[in-house]
């Protein structure tokens, strides 16, 4: 499975030619991380769940952002949805309501994927 992830990774970061959609790699992730917690043995420093994934190609430059930009993380409930609204606002230190901007994700970093 290690090998199966590291070979998306590579075709999404480095080739910019992602072979399967976001949700089936979110898939295969979650199903290493369930093994790995029921089987904490197996865990080794090269997989998956214990680093960033890929390298992204030589043509993408370093962008520094004045305000963080702060992802849902894979947000599939309104559970998941409440948590993240509860993380944002604890690290901005904000009490009151936050708007929100949503726009769709374009798989691969050419933007000519697939759209929701």
């Amino acid at each position: 499975m290690r090998a199966q992830i590291a070979q998306h990774d590579y075709h999404y970061y480095v080739l910019d030619e992602p072979l399967i959609p976001d949700a089936e790699y979110d898939r295969l992730m979650r199903e290493l991380r369930a093994l790995e917690e029921a089987h904490p043995e197996l865990i080794t420093p090269d997989s998956p769940t214990q680093r960033v994934s890929g390298t992204p190609g030589a043509s993408f430059g370093e962008v520094v952002h004045k305000v963080p930009m702060l992802s849902l993380d894979n947000a599939f409930t309104e559970e998941d949805l409440q948590a993240f609204d509860r993380r944002i606002h604890e690290r901005l230190g904000v009490a009151g309501e936050l708007d929100y901007v949503a726009e769709p994700k374009f798989d691969g970093a050419g933007g000519d994927g697939d759209l929701p």
